[in-house]
């Protein structure tokens, strides 16, 4: 079988090459460049993210080992220094810009979130990525840890980041979204406590959007009214109230909400007065999806461990990651492959540099799979 039908090939084959290779041009990507482009950087990059390597050794000797499988893609051997020099002085905004023009591919065909109503849905919410504070002192967040900031909207329509902001710890989180969120009219937005900012609150009103959040405790406020007569399913009233302050001053509904499962009380805040008020709590239930999508990718992509230690190499490691995650939800949505996104991450893993095409991969039972990892290696063998 033809050396171009390695499903790592076919994998690189949905980045959008042209996008990328203006994106290159316009930041002057590879100037005094004479081998080792920015494409073959995010071919290296990509192929560590699937193959889980932890160091540029790991990758180089990886690469090394399957150089037959490798050569149709343009590489080379490579040096460690090569790719330490490319991830340390190759703009990591190539690679941001790069994750923006895939998620665009993949919003096009994302599923519908699960509720009944058609405004779109996203969560807002921050995680940290623990750095030591020796090898990364530029990000410096106390004075003994290091630590950079990961800052997501999360679109429920796909499970898919519909933004992310990479800061360093000390950035609160409304700041960041105040300043570097497009607020879509009519969209939903659902936060925590962490996001309750008036001004916030204000800016998404005023661009004609909603939020749902939980009440701070101590807030001062007055009733000015019921807004719903009949209260069922665990609501316990739903007002319309009057914040004491001057950043925001529009009617707000204020729901409490008590939860048998958690046996726990909840006040939520919205702008929102069309909606039921069970519905307003399910949208605030629904941000442990946002949770979910941190763990996986902590666990599964490779932004927590990095190739190098200065900024850049570090921004454009997790915008590479970042990256593959999105590809594999486009294939996942463009195939209506049933199983998670975990299950694809492996068996793409495993077969990596098999020589199968995408859909017998996905259609392929695990005997078939390791059968034809099996062929793959005694074929390279002899």
């Amino acid at each position: 079988m033809a050396h171009y039908n390695t499903l790592f090939h076919q994998l690189l084959q949905l980045v959008p090459r042209h996008h990328f290779e203006n994106i290159v041009n316009n930041l002057c990507g590879d100037r005094y460049i004479k081998s080792f482009s920015c494409w073959n950087q995010l071919t290296t990059l990509l192929y560590a993210q699937v193959s889980g390597k932890d160091s540029l050794r790991d990758i180089v000797n990886g690469m090394g080992v399957n150089a037959s499988k490798l050569y149709h893609l343009g590489l080379k051997k490579i040096r460690r220094s090569t790719l330490s020099d490319a991830n340390t002085k190759r703009p990591h905004k190539i690679y941001e810009e790069l994750f923006y023009k895939v998620l665009g591919r993949c919003k096009s065909i994302t599923p519908k979130h699960k509720f009944k109503f058609k405004n779109p849905l996203y969560s807002l919410d921050a995680t940290f990525i623990q750095l030591c504070l020796t090898s990364f002192p530029w990000a410096k967040y106390s004075k003994t840890k290091g630590a950079i900031k990961l800052h997501y909207g999360f679109d429920h329509s796909g499970d898919i980041p519909d933004f992310l902001v990479v800061t360093n710890a000390k950035k609160h989180d409304s700041t960041v979204i105040k300043k570097n969120m497009t607020i879509t009219p009519d969209s939903i937005y659902c936060f925590d406590r962490g996001y309750v900012d008036f001004l916030l609150f204000s800016k998404l009103h005023k661009a004609k959007a909603f939020f749902v959040t939980r009440a701070k405790k101590g807030m001062s406020y007055k009733i000015t009214g019921q807004h719903t007569e009949t209260l069922k399913k665990g609501i316990l009233s739903d007002e319309v109230i009057q914040l004491n302050n001057d950043k925001y001053e529009t009617p707000l509904r204020l729901i409490r909400y008590y939860d048998h499962e958690t046996d726990k009380l909840f006040e939520f805040l919205t702008n929102n007065f069309k909606l039921a008020p069970y519905t307003i709590t399910q949208i605030y239930k629904a941000r442990w999806q946002i949770e979910a999508f941190f763990k996986w990718i902590k666990q599964n992509l490779k932004i927590k461990s990095f190739l190098g230690t200065t900024e850049n190499a570090v921004m454009t490691q997790i915008w590479v990651a970042m990256c593959y995650y999105l590809l594999l939800a486009y294939i996942k949505y463009q195939t209506k492959y049933a199983h998670s996104l975990f299950y694809l991450h492996r068996i793409i893993k495993d077969t990596l540099l098999a020589r199968l095409t995408i859909i017998d991969l996905l259609r392929g039972s695990p005997a078939k799979l390791n059968k034809a990892k099996s062929e793959e290696f005694q074929y390279d063998f002899f």
